[in-house]
């Protein structure tokens, strides 16, 4: 199955290569008409060094099937994403600026149309290649810390403010065994100096086997007072081919005591009570709930069960999906934290104007909701997924604070 997976990505590629010799002998006899043979070459080499980018892609995903879940639909989208983004979007660009402006040629004079509108679909098609070059070797592990005040009535008086850490989404397998930088992030954690870490789901890829080595790593986080965790979609071995129920069920308990190994309480459908000065709050924790295609592990009412007369509660749900559909106007949750949607690794975060693809698919995508007195925050994630970089969305740290 994983060989007839790679298959249809080939396939996929090959049509993006059969869009690019098409457009090469479109952009050929436009630059046919440039009197510069040195513009000339320089134009065709741009182009063709696009070409070698999607292949290097293709090599880099063959390279890390073993990792990703080869098995499922969702591995051909991201991937095709991830490729379509690194190579293919910049090569469109650099082609259709250089024909606009040759169709619209009536802006520059002859002599300068032959010369500045070559430069320009250089310039075009090269900066986002750059930038695209950066969200893969700079910032795809330039972690980030999001800092959030949040204040609400209900949070009892000794706990006036609880410092949270909230991190999600690892995706281990992607890092591939490099536990030195994971450490960076680790370090940061422990210098906020939290009271709470939260984890909210996604720990691995697919497999178990990703865990290994990372049980030193993981273990050096401090919490003053404790460590919780919640399962992400990719946790369950879901999108994997198993030769049995059982190799898929001894692979869903491996990941499940991993948590045990690094000191933290996975909550399966089930709440913690935390006292203080005999005040009360309640960490609420649901498996993974998400709208189709996503399965519904979670049960919210089960977990709620023990705590309802707590007044104030915290609830760890992986899909910030959840929140709309059985968090708000249906519980007294005050703060809920979610993950999944990983920014979709690609937009825009410019002081208060945040934009990406994801947010067609989600409602709430990152950072921070308002529902009356209920709150929602959704983190970008510390791992990745299909495509190997963040474009405008950096690996996320969330610190929060909380108070009356």
């Amino acid at each position: 199955m994983r060989s007839y997976s790679f298959f249809i990505i080939i396939l996929l590629c090959l049509a993006l290569l059969l869009v690019d010799t098409l457009a090469f002998y479109w952009l050929q006899s436009i630059t046919n008409l440039i009197p510069s043979e040195y513009l000339q070459k320089l134009i065709n080499i741009a182009y063709w060094l696009f070409t070698i980018g999607l292949i290097a892609s293709i090599l880099f995903l063959k390279s890390r099937l073993d990792v990703m879940h080869p098995y499922r639909k969702q591995l051909l989208i991201t991937s095709f994403y991830g490729l379509t983004i690194s190579s293919f979007i910049p090569k469109l660009i650099f082609v259709l600026v250089i024909s606009i402006l040759y169709f619209t040629n009536y802006v520059f004079s002859e002599e300068e149309s032959l010369i500045i509108i070559p430069i320009i679909g250089l310039v075009s098609g090269f900066l986002p290649f750059f930038v695209i070059l950066y969200s893969v070797f700079r910032s795809l592990y330039r972690f980030k810390v999001h800092r959030i005040k949040i204040n609400l009535k209900e949070l009892p008086s000794n706990f006036e403010g609880l410092r949270i850490v909230h991190i999600s989404d690892l995706h281990l397998g992607s890092f591939k065994s490099r536990h030195h930088i994971l450490d960076r992030a680790v370090k940061i954690i422990n210098h906020l100096a939290p009271d709470f870490i939260f984890f909210t789901g996604d720990l691995v890829n697919n497999h178990a086997w990703e865990l290994r080595g990372w049980q030193t790593v993981l273990k050096k986080l401090n919490a003053k007072t404790g460590k919780y965790a919640v399962l992400g979609n990719h946790d369950y071995g879901d999108y994997g081919k198993w030769k049995s129920e059982q190799r898929k069920q001894e692979n869903f308990e491996s990941i499940k005591y991993f948590y045990k190994k690094i000191d933290f309480k996975l909550l399966l459908n089930e709440a913690v009570i935390i006292e203080k000065g005999g005040q009360k709050i309640t960490i609420v924790g649901v498996e993974n709930w998400g709208n189709p295609p996503f399965k519904q592990y979670g049960d919210l009412k089960k977990s709620l069960k023990s705590v309802a007369n707590i007044p104030f509660k915290i609830l760890l749900s992986h899909d910030p999906s959840h929140w709309n559909e059985e968090v708000t106007d249906k519980t007294d949750i005050a703060l809920t934290l979610s993950g999944h949607t990983h920014g979709m690794q690609a937009g825009i975060n410019i002081k208060s104007k945040n934009w990406s693809p994801i947010q067609y698919k989600y409602k709430q995508w990152a950072g921070l909701y308002k529902h009356y007195n209920q709150y929602l925050y959704v983190t970008r994630g510390l791992g990745w997924m299909g495509f190997p970089g963040r474009l405008g969305m950096r690996p996320e740290i969330t610190f929060i604070e909380l108070h009356q």
